[in-house]
Parts: structure tokens; C-alpha cells; sequence
């Protein structure tokens, strides 16, 4: 028995009371704070991370030829999508987002695996992209992909690094339209003052993108005032022929229309083509939007 405690008995028996060490108050050394937490290993990338092409393209891509149409937020994408995927060789699917799947490779051992057999972080997530997608497709029974998701925009480089062989088709929209679009669909949640920095940063990915990769330009308000001219000439850049089908995009099967991956308003759910609204007036279009409206020849 201690010292410590044989007076603690004593004193406790006798007053009631024990006695304690004062603990200081006054905060630690800077050299006695503890180290920040460790970022789990799980959500560490492989040291020396680096997007490139398929090192084995034959075995590590089943996708050929995908098609991406690139396009900002609110700019009939969807119509577009349907009007694809009414074709009996072309399948676009709903808005996977499939850029947003990562890989976690959370103990030591998968990650020297994954380094001795030669892949990066990044090389693993594309090919699970690729399986993902190309899952999608065979179960369509068709041979060609058609993918639509619009925030693909932000990682254009990345997604033509994966599949070397991607084509591409720019679908663009009178920037003001966007803008209005974007903010209808939630005015409490999207006020215009908000509306137009949102998407503009979807225009100008999408022009970025237009400038460094070939592909196709397709504009909205063409496709919605003659469909099958637009469709014949998208048509042939895709090599298949035109088929009325697409026009008539409400009898086929694509999907539910479901807020957050893909429009689910009233009017893609008409099952036709309907009328675009009219185009702002120049005096209507706010000065951020003057740039890409004549980059896309929208404004003088």
C-alpha cells in the first residue's frame, strides 16, 4: 500500500476531503500537440497517380467506339438522348455519372499488387468505367453507346485519355436559354444571380472541349425546328443510316425520367419533339454571357 493512498485514507476518514495533483490549464507546447489525424489509406491515391491511355488497350477496354455527347446543363440533352436510343443500333442509357466512381484501395497489400502489375489509381477506375459501361450496352443488345451525362464536360481530357477511340457531339443551346432553363426548373433554389455563373462554367467546359477534340456540333434550337435533318446528318457522322423511329421517340422504352439524372418535366414526357421558346433579345442577355453567345454565334 502507498504512501499516497495510506494518506488519502486517512485524511479522507478525517475531513472528508483527498488530496489530488492540480492539473495544469495552460495549453500544451507547441511541440507536445498531437500530429493530425492520418488520412485513412483507403482514401489515399497510389503514390505517382497519372491519367493515360490503356496500357493494353485489347484487354483493358470492352467499350468501342463510345459516343459522348457534351453539353452543358438545360440544353436538350435529354431530348437528344432519347431521340438516340430510339435507334435499333444505338443505345443511350439514363445520366450514369460514372466519372464520380473511384477506387479505394484500402490495405497495403492490393496497393503493392496494383503497382507491381503496372496500373495506376487511375488506370484501375477506368477500367472499372469501362466495365460499367459496356455492361450497360450488352444488355441493350446494340452495338454502339451513346453517354450524356452533362457534368462529363469537367473531365472531357480524362474521358478522351480512357477510350481513345471515343467520338464526340457537342450539342450547344443559346446560353440566355440555359441560363433560364436551369433556373426555372427550381426559382427558390436557383436565382438567376446564381444561374448564370452555374452554367456558364458548363458553357465554357464545353467549348474548351469543342476547341481541343473533334466531333460534331449540333445545336438545339436545329434539332427541335427540323429533327430529321439534324438526325440524317448526326446519323451519317455516326455511320448508320436514319431511321423515322427516332422521331417518334415516345412509343420506345428509355427509362424513368428522374430528377437528377436526366430532365423528368412535362415536356420530355410529351413523347414528341416540341417547339423551342423563342431566343432572348440581345438587350436581355446579361454582359457575362456576351462571350460565349458570340462564340457560338448567338450575338454579332
Amino acid at each position: 500500500m502507498s504512501w499516497r493512498y495510506r494518506a488519502n485514507a486517512t485524511l479522507e476518514g478525517l475531513t472528508g476531503y483527498t488530496l489530488t495533483r492540480r492539473v495544469s490549464k495552460q495549453p500544451p507546447n507547441q511541440s507536445q500537440q498531437p500530429p493530425p489525424p492520418k488520412v485513412p489509406l483507403e482514401m489515399q491515391r497510389l503514390p505517382g497517380d497519372k491519367v493515360r491511355p490503356a496500357a493494353d488497350p485489347e484487354h483493358d477496354r470492352l467499350l468501342r467506339e463510345p459516343v459522348f455527347i457534351m453539353s452543358s446543363v438545360r440544353s436538350g440533352s435529354t431530348l437528344l438522348r432519347v431521340m438516340l436510343n430510339s435507334h435499333s443500333r444505338i443505345h443511350s442509357p439514363i445520366e450514369t455519372h460514372f466519372r464520380r466512381m473511384s477506387v479505394s484501395l484500402g490495405t497495403e497489400p492490393v496497393r503493392q499488387a496494383m503497382e507491381a502489375l503496372g496500373h495506376t489509381h487511375s488506370d484501375i477506375e477506368h477500367i472499372v468505367w469501362d466495365r460499367l459501361l459496356h455492361r450497360e450496352l450488352a444488355r441493350s443488345g446494340k452495338p454502339v453507346l451513346a453517354e450524356k451525362t452533362p457534368s462529363n464536360v469537367f473531365a472531357w481530357r480524362r474521358i478522351s485519355t480512357c477510350w481513345q477511340d471515343a467520338r464526340f457531339v457537342f450539342l450547344l443551346r443559346h446560353p440566355m436559354s440555359i441560363v433560364q432553363s436551369w433556373h426555372e426548373a427550381d426559382p427558390d433554389k436557383r436565382p438567376m444571380a446564381t444561374a448564370v455563373p452555374r452554367t456558364l462554367a458548363y458553357m465554357t467546359r464545353v467549348e474548351e472541349a469543342r476547341t481541343h477534340l473533334e466531333g460534331l456540333t449540333v445545336r438545339y434550337e436545329d434539332l427541335v425546328a427540323d429533327p430529321e435533318g439534324e438526325l440524317r446528318r448526326l446519323c451519317l457522322f455516326l455511320g448508320f443510316e436514319f431511321e423515322p423511329a427516332m422521331l417518334d421517340y415516345g412509343r420506345q422504352e428509355h427509362g424513368a425520367f428522374v430528377k437528377g439524372i436526366g430532365d423528368w418535366r412535362d415536356k420530355i414526357r410529351a413523347g414528341t419533339v416540341v417547339a423551342g421558346r423563342p431566343l432572348p433579345r440581345p438587350e436581355d442577355i446579361p454582359a457575362e454571357l456576351h462571350d460565349i453567345c458570340r462564340t457560338w454565334n448567338y450575338l454579332p
